[in-house]
């Protein structure tokens, strides 16, 4: 731990030099011009459109969403029950060992003659979920919906709805893939995720090349998720209502939050999964709980608006009037790209979590990860919107307004989480307060869970070694500042082509492996039955 502490600030005294010879000219302001022209380029490389000005990385993600549902029988629906008596533990005995009868026999296996895989993992299904959850689960739901609506109106809300929903298809496959195809080390930590279902799935099917390269690209891709989406977006929001919250003006107020959150989060990480799940399993639910009370109690309290929102919302989705965007196409398209940023269905981030679970059976794992997208997107990101339509039912901004997200309240600019903390001020006393330590700690709780990510991913490309290790925490570190210090639209263009990179690489895997998906749903449910005679 003295070691880490000492390469954080060994890692942040060049950013002081930088600081003291720059705070003249605007620190935050040179930040942000040294990493826009990035941004734009990553930018434009990922979102190329196809028609219509529609991105195909969007495309992909929709019709992959509807085929995995139509395929699997709307998963989504029949197994969601089923889903949460898996976290609730109810199937908690199939995991055990069973006797040895050759009609019981499983993929051509008798139970009890095979070693006990559900030895093998760290966590359990709900610290699985939690950590996971914790990725998902961040300012995507208070800033990106805020950003959604301030463009497209209450009818992106919609399409973020329908996105959560399709969406909880792709997270069922892609996370029972993780299971199957993770990696044990000899002293028991999982290594799991797109690099090794890729790598071993595809090789399995006889495309090894082609596993091992779609492989290093999704590693590539995962480690600039883990610094844009899963970690800079997130600094840039908690440093905007910091700032807001404190009325720091300063020009590097930005850089010296980055400085703080990063040598927060830089004590948390060095546990690696085991501790983050700890964390998590504790913050999360307090943390979603509390942000869904606020909701509610906003929302509840203008029970005879609740209707006309949901009106709006539904209307709205197919007769757009915001002019932000371009008419319904581009509502649909930004609803659909802030639930996929948020949830993360089809990008692969979240089997690397739940890779890490103690079961024996990977579609059980399949059936946790389902949830996310459903507490994600169509619960928590939808309770966001109605608080946003109902607090500018009285037209408090113009939806669409210039195009930028931004928009003009009582003559002043707010955008993302700036937005939402506007509409909780007009109901609930001191909200500021309440809203920045949820800022904060759903920024906190999915950095932290995306450091795990990124660094699976550069422990898959560059060895697991400390070294390596170290390497990786103090460039994630970095980003903690950047985000910080640069402007919201340069961080989140970034970290929008970062996520959805991860769905080109993964989207190959899930498409050649979807058959292996549904033998070892077959076999679960098959255990259950059995265990229940």
């Amino acid at each position: 731990m003295k070691r880490f502490l000492l390469s954080i600030f060994a890692l942040i005294i060049p950013f002081l030099t930088f600081a003291q010879e720059t705070t003249e000219k605007g620190l935050d302001q040179k930040i942000d011009e040294a990493f826009k022209p990035v941004s734009d380029f990553f930018s434009a490389v990922i979102f190329f459109e196809v028609f219509d000005g529609a991105p195909f990385v969007i495309i992909l993600l929709v019709l992959s969403a509807m085929f995995f549902t139509i395929y699997f029988g709307f998963p989504n629906v029949r197994y969601f029950g089923k889903a949460i008596n898996v976290v609730r533990g109810k199937y908690d005995d199939v995991e055990g060992h069973s006797l040895g009868d050759p009609a019981a026999a499983v993929d051509g296996d008798i139970p009890d003659t095979i070693r006990d895989e559900s030895k093998e993992g760290e966590v359990s299904h709900f610290q699985a979920l939690a950590t996971a959850v914790s990725g998902t689960v961040g300012n995507g739901n208070i800033a990106g919906v805020a950003l959604a609506i301030a463009l497209g109106g209450p009818g992106a809300t919609f399409w973020m709805i329908i996105c959560g929903l399709l969406g909880m298809s792709t997270k069922f496959v892609e996370c029972t893939l993780g299971v199957q195809y993770r990696d044990v080390g000899e002293d028991g930590t999982v290594y799991g995720g797109p690099m090794y279902y890729l790598s071993k799935g595809l090789k399995e099917k006889g495309f090894k090349t082609l596993g091992k390269i779609t492989a290093v690209i999704f590693a590539i891709f995962c480690i600039g998720g883990s610094f844009g989406g899963g970690n800079a977006a997130q600094s840039n929001q908690a440093t905007i209502v910091l700032k807001e919250m404190f009325g720091f003006e300063s020009t590097g107020a930005g850089f010296w939050i980055g400085i703080i959150l990063a040598i927060l989060v830089g004590i948390i990480i060095i546990g690696g999964i085991k501790r983050i799940a700890s964390v998590t399993e504790k913050v999360v639910p307090f943390m979603a709980v509390m942000y869904i009370l606020a909701c509610l109690y906003i929302i509840f309290s203008h029970f005879s608006f609740i209707d006309d929102a949901l009106g709006l919302i539904v209307t709205e989705a197919f007769n757009p009037k915001a002019i932000g965007v371009g008419g319904f196409i581009g509502v649909l398209l930004v609803g659909f790209k802030r639930a996929a940023f948020s949830n993360e269905a089809g990008a692969g981030s979240a089997s690397i979590a739940h890779s890490a679970v103690k079961t024996k059976y990977s579609a059980s794992e399949g059936l946790v990860a389902l949830l996310e997208p459903f507490i994600d997107t169509v619960v928590i990101c939808t309770m966001t919107a109605l608080v946003i339509i109902i607090f500018n039912s009285g037209g408090a901004f113009a939806y669409g307004g210039d195009g930028s997200g931004a928009v003009l309240i009582d003559g002043v600019s707010y955008e993302g989480a700036g937005i939402t903390a506007q509409a909780f001020a007009e109901y609930i006393p001191y909200s500021n307060i309440f809203l920045t330590i949820a800022v904060v700690l759903f920024a906190v709780s999915t950095m932290i869970s995306w450091s795990y990510y990124g660094l699976q991913s550069w422990k898959y490309l560059f060895g697991r070694g400390k070294r390596a290790d170290l390497v990786y925490k103090l460039l994630f570190l970095t980003f903690v500042v950047i985000g910080a210090a640069a402007s919201m639209g340069s961080i989140w263009a970034f970290s929008d082509a970062m996520i959805f990179a991860m769905v080109f690489p993964n989207m190959v895997g899930l498409f050649f492996l979807f058959p292996v998906v549904k033998k070892q749903l077959v076999r679960y449910f098959d255990a259950i039955r059995a265990s229940s005679k």
